[in-house]
């Protein structure tokens, strides 16, 4: 697992994404999102804009990350 370190107190999924390598563009990003195939702390997340906190954990085509502070 990969961790994505931010600064702020959150970063949007989409973002959080390209931060952490798992997608190379917001368009492919935001595909991935509304076609239902990111899963955010176990569950399907649709929302690209979705705001990621400490500790949140991404999972997309076999690569997961982790959201910390």
């Amino acid at each position: 697992m990969k961790s994505v370190k931010i600064k702020d107190d959150y970063i949007k999924l989409g973002q959080a994404m390209k931060l952490g390598g798992m997608v190379s563009s917001g368009v492919e990003a935001k595909i991935a999102i509304q076609g239902g195939e990111v899963i955010l702390n176990g569950r399907t997340e649709l929302q690209r804009g979705k705001k990621l906190h400490d500790g949140d954990i991404v999972s997309y085509h076999g690569e997961t990350i982790q959201i910390s502070q």
